[in-house]
């Protein structure tokens, strides 16, 4: 049985869904009790054009996949070539992980890009990205069932419970951009917010018709129970939709630009190296995600990336907003830091 902590969630109205997403925003500012992140800069040295304003960086960050080449980097000593040491800091969420930013916990956030749009969106904070994480890739973020579910195609999900993590993130945006790609009215389905580790169990006990599901979590389930691909969210409007980034505060990437560019070259020379060698990560998946060897092996990785690209990241809050999660146009070009020199 899943804990008591998962709920059911039915179709709401896009008022009243909106309003819990603000509220949802007030608390997370309101865990920041000096506001945004001050930059305070440590004289210190590294790789790059000119001395780094802050040689060391705490990061906020998760147990998932996408990660591989931040901790390759780690584990490889590229942050100390360029004069950064770097101390991460473990959240549940990105929500909880943009709460650490807000709140002045961390320098640097890793989190998908909902949160960062939405909290940008709603002014509870003046974020900047600076460096990109990950995107969709084939068989990467998919719709999936039980292979005796009511759902064996995109078609049957009207009506039907499904299962996702929760409303107004990526995942919402992948499932319903599907459907609607599809022609199916997302606006007739009963949506179940199910934590990732348990949406397997609640595939098998029919607890959801359907269930959006990543890596490693695709693999478990097919490995634990057995369930089925019904439709790969990373085709059509959403192929190579950007999935996830890092993110600092506005003040701290305007007067810390050299230790920003210190951090943009690491992690542009690391996801290189992670894209062309799957071997150098897949210890690290087990290491750091927690998974065992042969789902590390097996499982279908997103497409690790780090040049934040303006008009490819625009598609995350043009989509926001056309779905309701954001109410007000956001203009990505202008939360990207600016990159490092060649």
């Amino acid at each position: 049985m899943l804990r008591n902590a998962t709920r059911t969630v039915r179709s709401r109205s896009r008022r009243t869904r909106l309003g819990i997403l603000a509220t949802s925003l007030v608390m997370l500012a309101s865990v920041s009790g000096c506001g945004l992140l001050g930059g305070e800069s440590d004289d210190s040295s590294g790789g790059g054009d000119g001395p780094l304003e802050q040689s060391k960086l705490t990061v906020s960050i998760m147990p998932t996949i996408d990660l591989a080449p931040l901790h390759l980097a780690m584990k490889n000593g590229y942050f100390k070539e360029e004069g950064l040491e770097i101390e991460t800091v473990s959240a549940k969420s990105g929500q909880a992980s943009l709460a650490k930013l807000i709140g002045g916990e961390v320098d640097i956030a890793y989190s998908s890009y909902s949160p960062f749009f939405l909290a940008q969106s709603k002014g509870a904070a003046n974020l900047k990205f600076v460096a990109d994480a990950s995107s969709a890739a084939p068989n990467s973020t998919l719709i999936m069932a039980m292979p005796d579910s009511k759902v064996q195609s995109v078609q049957d999900l009207e009506g039907k419970r499904v299962g996702i993590t929760a409303l107004g993130t990526i995942i919402e945006v992948l499932v319903k951009s599907t459907m609607q790609a599809n022609g199916v009215d997302f606006n007739n389905v009963e949506w179940v917010e199910i934590p990732f580790p348990d949406t397997a169990a609640a595939l098998q006990n029919d607890q959801v018709d359907a269930a959006f599901l990543t890596e490693p979590f695709i693999t478990q389930a097919e490995k634990s129970v057995g369930a089925v691909p019904v439709a790969d969210t990373a085709k059509g409007p959403t192929k190579d939709f950007p999935t996830a980034g890092y993110g600092s505060s506005a003040d701290f990437a305007d007067k810390n630009p050299e230790t920003i560019a210190a951090f943009q070259r690491v992690m542009q020379k690391a996801t290189n190296e992670a894209l062309a060698d799957r071997s150098k990560i897949e210890p690290l998946l087990v290491e750091h995600s927690k998974i065992d060897a042969d789902t590390a092996s097996l499982a279908t990785l997103l497409t690790f990336q780090s040049a934040l690209d303006p008009q490819r990241l625009q598609r995350v809050p043009d989509l926001l907003l056309e779905f309701g999660i954001i109410e007000q146009a956001v203009d990505a070009s202008q939360m990207i830091a600016q990159p490092s020199a060649d």
